[in-house]
């Protein structure tokens, strides 16, 4: 415990900031899945996406937050919310889980749990620390990620973009009524 307190006693404002964000990630991570209602369980779902954004920005990689909070908690969430509010769920669906279930999903999840801690632990010493003297500012800038991928990942990325417009094709082929069909 007296360690914890001397790592307390090292950090600075941005250590600090790195705590609070992770704390509240973790309550807002507890509430996606214990919340009752799926509406609010959505709301904490984007609220941890913000909390990450949080984290990617103290971890100097300004892309990546922003693209989290405008795909994920911003497209991704109104999606979900359109599902939730679609399939109309009742009160009476989650009365119908038994104790069983219940039981069977607490065990999981335990056994879900300690798997991670032991492959953390195990990777752990694997893990390179930080070190001040190479460290660069501008790691996770949009110039050098552009750089990156427009240099030694063009093919890669070249490929997932024709993946995609195929994805696009293939939906509108899919969703394209035919002539005789009803409209809802």
């Amino acid at each position: 415990m007296t360690e914890f307190f001397t790592f307390l006693k090292s950090l600075n404002a941005t250590g600090y900031l790195f705590l609070a964000l992770t704390v509240i990630t973790l309550i807002c991570a507890i509430g996606v899945v214990t919340a009752r209602n799926p509406i609010y369980s959505v709301l904490s779902l984007i609220a941890t996406f913000f909390c990450l954004s949080g984290h990617y920005v103290l971890l100097n990689a300004q892309f990546l937050a922003a693209v989290n909070i405008i795909v994920y908690a911003g497209a991704i969430m109104v999606l979900f919310l359109f599902t939730i509010m679609f399939l109309n769920l009742r009160k009476e669906d989650e009365d119908s889980k038994t104790n069983l279930t219940k039981i069977i999903s607490v065990v999981a999840g335990g056994l879900l749990m300690v798997m991670l801690i032991t492959i953390f632990r195990a990777q752990s010493a694997k893990v390179p620390l930080y070190n001040r003297t190479n460290f660069s500012t501008e790691t996770g800038l949009v110039e050098n990620l552009g750089r990156l991928l427009y240099s030694d990942y063009i093919l890669p990325f070249e490929l997932v973009s024709v993946l995609f417009l195929v994805a696009m094709v293939g939906s509108v082929m899919l969703g394209k009524r035919e002539a005789g069909d009803r409209h809802f």
